[in-house]
């Protein structure tokens, strides 16, 4: 039996998440595994990566061969390179954890009420011109 490791495709329409999964090479691609050895979130930014190491290594040992989407994650992770012998690459890009947004009070803001507007009030606006004076008509008759 052969046995491949592949992708197995999960999510939405336009929301893909992927497992990485041993499988046999001729069940289909969101078929039945064998295990399931990681994930991948492509959507993400970046990119979402796990990989169980050690059955990745173990299942390469037996022979199982990794389809070109997943030789591409091996590479990036480093466990083909750790397989083949090689050295290993530079490490993963991680996300930065989000910053949280300073609170109310860490900004100086007073809990008390103080029933005032906080913006402005718009003072009334003067009028320039004064209201003309009337000339005196003149009738012709």
């Amino acid at each position: 039996m052969a046995v491949k490791i592949k992708l197995k495709r999960l999510g939405k329409i336009r929301s893909p998440h992927y497992r990485i999964v041993v499988a046999d090479s001729r069940t289909r691609r969101d078929g039945r595994a064998i295990e399931e050895i990681g994930k991948y979130h492509p959507t993400y930014n970046p990119s979402v990566i796990e990989v169980d190491a050690e059955r990745v290594a173990y299942w390469l040992g037996v022979g199982a061969q990794p389809t070109e989407p997943v030789l591409a994650i091996l590479k990036k992770t480093g466990d083909w390179q750790k397989f083949k012998g090689e050295p290993a690459p530079a490490p993963l890009l991680v996300a930065e954890p989000k910053a949280a947004r300073p609170s109310f009070e860490a900004l100086g803001g007073d809990d008390e009420g103080k029933g005032e507007a906080i913006t402005q009030k718009k003072k009334a606006e003067k009028k320039d011109e004064a209201p003309a004076e009337s000339a005196p008509e003149s009738t012709e008759a």
